[in-house]
């Protein structure tokens, strides 16, 4: 699994590294019953806090992405995908409400803003892009 942060976002770390392993899980780079790198690995690896990455996986487990072990560590969901919950709907409609208004904004029409979710949904899912 490849990570990249970027180090001078003001997206916080721990949110760049979660939505990193949630992008990799949707792509099946990572796939059910993977083993994510250990807490203490992967902060070594990304130069990063090991709060922040112990943060980033019980947000994981949380939204029912992982399972967290004793032994294994976290371990993505072996049964299949994590459920749309009510929580998750909601921040998605927030976050799209947002972007569709930046693109209200920057005169983008409502076709170009469809047909660019629809692409990059088709992309996470390996399907065309078109």
């Amino acid at each position: 699994m490849i990570v990249t942060l970027d180090y001078e976002s003001e997206l916080p770390l721990y949110s760049q590294l979660y939505d990193e392993i949630v992008r990799g899980i949707a792509e099946g780079s990572v796939k059910p019953g993977d083993s994510l790198p250990s807490v203490r690995s992967l902060a070594g690896d990304l130069s990063i806090n090991l709060h922040t990455v112990n943060k980033t996986y019980h947000l994981l487990k949380q939204e029912g992405y992982v399972q967290i072990h004793r032994q294994k560590g976290a371990v993505v969901q072996p049964h299949g995908s994590a459920k749309a919950t009510p929580e998750f709907l909601g921040r998605m409609e927030r976050q799209l409400r947002s972007l569709a208004a930046e693109a209200v904004c920057r005169s983008l029409d409502e076709e170009q803003f469809v047909a660019q979710c629809r692409s990059i949904y088709r992309e996470l899912k390996g399907g065309s892009a078109t």
